[in-house]
């Protein structure tokens, strides 16, 4: 594997344990390597001085300390001066670089989000917010511009984290409000939050806790990098079961979920529904509308149609996008710089970000922003369900990934899709949606059902995901025949999961 191949679009992401099947990608020295490039990139590209101040974090993974050491040495080399705030998340790593105290540079998370224990990679920032794919682009390319400094930099270690924490805490209760009591303006509510071992057990014990709640029944909130109970991800259906038990077993009020770096969130309500992906978008769209009317909300490619019909029926706009939580950021960021006001952009993984939080993809934020209005509900005797009455719940609903088995699969890819549209075009119960930024996105009626479908490209993989969602009982299994008799024609692509 050469080292250009460890960026994954604005991150880079590595094998970092070996394995029985796995080999270490991400080694001691590539690692130097992307020291080197980083150092460069903040002295060519963003006007960084000698002796600038970056800071480094990490998730729980236990492959950590051996990266932010590499990290370390090759970047005071530089002359760099590194400010190691130990376990952290991804959007404490930014608020480095904006909180008075430290006002880093730029700073560095160590993790690989929700993937398995054995991989981990880096997450870069400066003060204007995420690196882009070009910027990592430039790092891979300058990896052996290695810089003389007149002065080794200096470390220093300074925790983020209660930082960060305290800084929520101030949030949620200004948010609130509640003059009857400001310091503990959730007292009276039960909330379990499953940090699945990663990094996010403090906004159950310095978050929570410390604004009155009770998180009796919180699970998962040591970090263990081995991820023993479940996958830290609130995408995931174990995940959000395991959350559920919790939140019934324990007759809480809320469940809350994070991902391993904390950048994803999702909720379980007392009744044990999952608010995560079009639901989830749904409430934070209420509680966003709500605070500025007719703003547009920006989602990923894959959201349903019943969610735009709920977000327009509030006022609001709906403008899908691509997938990739810097695509529906910086969609957003676009529209605001064209006049068109967008208060947020959020994927249905849970990627989530506000324009008065930095534009900064954050589960805690996230979380909070909700919470602020949950407590409001709490006192007028509703719940965050109460937001969501009118979104309407599909019957059926699917995604399935065709693998691409061609060598060239991103050309391939395309050509099929290509000859999709023209099959789209000549075949009754098949309409193509007009407003469509990704793939192909079918809308269907008559024998197949009313419904959608989308097919597209992976952003990384030679794989072609399909979502398909159906208003009528096994509508979804009807699409995926038609499905099967179209990609019956074509070798070279695996559609096998179509049958099951």
């Amino acid at each position: 594997m050469a080292l250009k191949d460890l960026q994954n679009g604005s991150d880079i992401r590595g094998i970092a344990i070996e394995t029985d099947k796995q080999e270490v990608t991400l080694t001691d020295e590539r690692v130097g390597k992307i020291a080197i490039g980083f150092a460069a990139w903040l002295r060519d590209v963003k006007g960084a001085k000698e002796h600038a101040s970056v800071a480094i974090g990490h998730d729980s993974r236990l492959s950590a300390t051996r990266i932010k050491t590499a990290l370390t040495a090759g970047l005071t080399e530089a002359g760099i001066d590194v400010v190691d705030v130990g376990l952290a998340t991804t959007p404490a790593m930014f608020m480095a670089t904006q909180y008075e105290d430290y006002q880093c540079d730029a700073a560095i998370m160590i993790t690989a989000s929700h993937l398995p224990y054995f991989y981990n990679g880096l997450k870069l920032f400066t003060r204007d917010g995420g690196a882009e794919h070009e910027d990592i682009d430039f790092i891979m390319a300058n990896v052996d511009k290695v810089h003389v400094a007149s002065a080794t930099g200096k470390v220093i270690n300074k925790p983020l984290l209660e930082v960060y924490a305290a800084d929520l805490v101030s949030k949620i209760r200004n948010g609130i409000d509640d003059r009857a009591d400001f310091e503990k303006p959730l007292a009276g509510s039960h909330i379990v939050v499953d940090a699945g071992n990663g990094a996010g057990g403090f906004f159950a014990t310095e978050v929570l806790a410390k604004l009155g709640a009770d998180i009796t029944g919180s699970q998962f909130l040591d970090p263990d990098g081995r991820f023993p109970n479940h996958i830290p991800n609130p995408d995931n259906n174990e995940a959000m079961a395991s959350l559920r038990g919790a939140v019934m077993s324990n007759k809480a009020d809320l469940g809350v979920i994070f991902d391993t770096d904390v950048d994803r969130a999702a909720i379980v309500d007392r009744d044990g529904e999952s608010l995560n992906r079009n639901p989830l978008i749904a409430v934070i769209s209420a509680i966003v509308l709500e605070e500025y009317p007719g703003t547009t909300i920006v989602t990923d490619s894959t959201t349903s149609t019943h969610l735009e019909k709920f977000i327009e029926g509030l006022g609001g706009k709906q403008h899908r996008f691509k997938r990739g939580y810097r695509n529906v950021i910086n969609e957003a960021i676009r529209l605001n710089e064209a006049g068109t006001p967008s208060e947020i952009a959020i994927e249905v993984s849970g990627h989530a970000a506000l324009k008065e939080n930095y534009f900064l993809d954050d589960g805690a934020y996230l979380i909070a922003k909700i919470l602020m209005r949950y407590a409001k509900l709490r006192k007028d005797g509703k719940d965050l369900a109460d937001l969501t009455r009118d979104l309407k719940v599909p019957a059926d609903n699917d995604e399935v990934r065709l693998s691409i088995l061609a060598s060239n699969f991103k050309g391939y890819g395309l050509e099929v899709l290509e000859d999709f549209k023209a099959f789209v075009a000549k075949t009754d119960d098949l309409e193509l949606e007009p407003v469509n930024k990704e793939g192909v996105r079918v809308n269907t009626s008559g024998a197949l059902g009313n419904g959608w479908f989308l097919l597209r490209m992976s952003l990384h993989e030679p794989v072609m995901p399909v979502n398909l969602e159906s208003d009528d009982v096994g509508g979804v299994e009807k699409m995926k025949v038609m499905l099967q008799d179209f990609f019956g024609q074509y070798a070279e692509i695996d559609s096998s999961s179509l049958q099951k």
